[in-house]
């Protein structure tokens, strides 16, 4: 790993992959984006006799992997729809004269039978089959060819399979290993925690505003911003332009051209922001990401697991701002109606998990681990609104909370969140009269506050477990959790927004420890024309990691270059001069000599 990747140490569950495939076991091996997955089935592809086949559902996820291959020194191909003739046969070539050690490709070209008839006169290492959560439709990105990959073991009985995935739940991963047939399968699931992800869970009410807050924290730093429909996409885009922001847009209603032009604008860091629908993101291997904006709720934990997961993958820290609303909720239920019943019901639980985890006031980083049967080993992450205390409680939360049941349960648990919300603030509108729910008890309890605000507390009550919403008009009833609540033996956390400004996540301070920032920016710009002349994206000629390694040893010869993480024997050997150079130069401009004495 050295040698090629430049580092020296594996990170959790690394060896243990790398040793399943050497010791020919198949596994499924789960990792959080950033935990090292392709380096699992890459290194050991790297150094074993015959040829490795790589599964991957995007051209882009393949190109990219095979440029970064290529930079380090090891021999690897793909083969897609987007080459030409002639660069598939000089593939074809490449594979009989065994001159590659990784082959990318799709799952459809790989079960084509006269492909298949080529691989069984080839000598394989293994099979690794990238994004295997897209094998079970169980997965929250289901693709109906990722099924056909259970003939492999019928035509290669003998060859080890490794799948990869960094999102999948127990039974997910139980779906994925019997869809492939594997045998003796090796289960390895690592932590779903990225503590370098700063999660912060806000209501959605100026989202322009919000979105631009945001964007004033990352000047000149790659983001990206998600809108759950593609004329919400156009219309940011727009008003982000007027405010001064260069941001391009990417969405299914594009032409392939327009989507692969900005794409590219984006991966090759000529602008800063792109604007899409989910539909974006799946096969990008951009490590720099530094935030993700949600301007909706996603459908699931699992789909904002993945699409927060774009950030920060080169370890480094990153900021994760998601701006709900209940509305959100119903635009999702409305695209899911048409869905076979049991998988809308699936669907549909997953939708409230998502809303549990906006409204709740639980630490983010431990939500998300416990939907994933994990558990978080600290009392706080340091790492979430919650935990920072950039939401704190109202005074008198459990008597509201009680205010809030009470009044559920003498409407008869017969109306919605809104109408409640307006019993409970003492509103005058006609129906309330003429339903005499004026005359309630609980009417005007909470006559203090705005309809909006006590209608957030009891979405916060929902997503506590407190209050359940039933039936298609989503009418409010009681939990077991609310009885223990009106008994005063359990006590709801109910939050407000603070005016304070966002804290920084010592995840941030520590990422950032003995960096000089000014060599950080003259660094970045070098690797930004050295890719260019090199016509690869910039993160794969260092990463930020690195760059921020350098800034910091400030390296003076070839051997302490090497020292830092990311760098290995190719890359020291093929930019170490031009990079040395400009550490030298910077030093001697900012009076440190005494580094480059003697």
């Amino acid at each position: 790993m050295t040698q090629y990747w430049g580092y020296d140490t594996f990170l959790p569950l690394q060896k243990e992959a790398m040793e399943c495939i050497v010791q020919g076991q198949d596994s499924v091996v789960v990792l959080p984006t950033g935990g090292g997955k392709s380096l699992c089935f890459q290194a050991p592809a790297a150094i074993m006799k015959g040829l490795t086949l790589v599964i991957s559902p995007l051209i882009s996820l393949m190109k990219d992997q095979v440029d970064a291959l290529t930079e380090v020194g090891v021999p690897a191909a793909r083969l897609d729809s987007s080459l030409s003739v002639a660069e598939q046969n000089a593939v074809f070539t490449a594979i009989q004269d065994k001159t590659i050690k990784l082959l990318y490709l799709s799952p459809e070209r790989l079960v084509s039978e006269s492909f298949l008839e080529i691989l069984l006169h080839t000598e394989l290492s293994f099979i690794a089959i990238d994004e295997a959560h897209c094998v079970s439709m169980w997965g929250h990105d289901f693709r109906p060819e990722y099924r056909q990959l259970g003939l492999l073991k019928q035509k290669f009985p003998d060859i080890t399979i490794a799948a990869y995935t960094a999102t999948a739940t127990e039974q997910v991963r139980e779906d994925i290993a019997e869809q492939l047939h594997l045998k003796d399968c090796q289960m390895l699931v690592g932590s779903f925690d990225r503590p370098s992800l700063v999660y912060k869970v806000q209501p959605r009410n100026n989202i322009l505003k919000q979105v631009c807050t945001v964007l004033e924290r990352h000047k000149n730093e790659s983001g990206i911003i998600y809108c759950i429909r593609r004329k919400d996409v156009d219309q940011l885009c727009v008003n982000l332009k007027d405010h001064g922001y260069n941001a391009v847009p990417y969405h299914a209603g594009m032409t392939n051209e327009g989507r692969k032009k900005n794409q590219d604008r984006f991966i090759n860091e000529k602008v800063d922001i792109i604007v899409a629908t989910v539909a974006f993101g799946m096969g990008i291997d951009k490590s720099n990401v530094r935030y993700v904006i949600h301007t909706g709720m996603p459908k699931s934990l699992e789909h904002y697991q993945q699409e927060s997961g774009r950030a920060g993958r080169d370890g480094l820290e990153a900021e994760c701002c998601l701006f709900y609303s209940w509305g959100d909720y119903g635009i999702w239920k409305s695209l899911m109606r048409d869905m076979p019943a049991e998988a809308q019901k699936s669907a549909m639980l997953k939708l409230q998990e998502i809303y549990n985890f906006c409204t709740g006031g639980v630490c983010r980083h431990k939500t998300i681990l416990q939907y994933f049967g994990q558990d978080l080993a600290k009392d706080s992450c340091n790492a979430c609104d919650i935990c920072l205390g950039e939401l704190e409680c109202i005074k008198d939360e459990l008597i509201t909370s009680q205010k809030i049941l009470s009044c559920i349960m003498r409407l008869d648990q017969r109306f919605g969140g809104e109408y409640t919300a307006l019993v409970l603030t003492g509103s005058q509108e006609k129906r309330i009269i003429e339903n005499n729910h004026h005359n309630l008890s609980t009417y005007g309890l909470l006559g203090d506050y705005s309809k909006h605000t006590v209608h957030g507390w009891i979405e916060q009550l929902v997503g506590q477990g407190c209050i359940e919403k039933t039936g298609e008009y989503n009418v409010l009833t009681v939990t077991p959790k609310g009885w223990t609540v009106l008994k005063d033996k359990e006590k709801p956390r109910l939050l407000k927004p603070t005016e304070r400004p966002a804290k920084v996540s010592k995840v941030v301070n520590d990422s950032w420890d003995g960096v000089d920032k000014g060599l950080f920016g003259i660094l970045r710009k070098l690797r930004a024309q050295i890719a260019g002349q090199s016509k690869v994206p910039a993160f794969i000629i260092f990463s930020d990691a690195a760059l921020r390694d350098m800034a910091r040893r400030k390296p003076t010869t070839r051997e302490t270059l090497l020292e830092v993480k990311g760098v290995g024997e190719k890359k020291c050997k093929q930019y170490g001069q031009v990079i040395l150079s400009a550490i030298k130069d910077y030093c001697q401009e900012n009076v440190y000599y005494e580094d480059f004495e003697g």
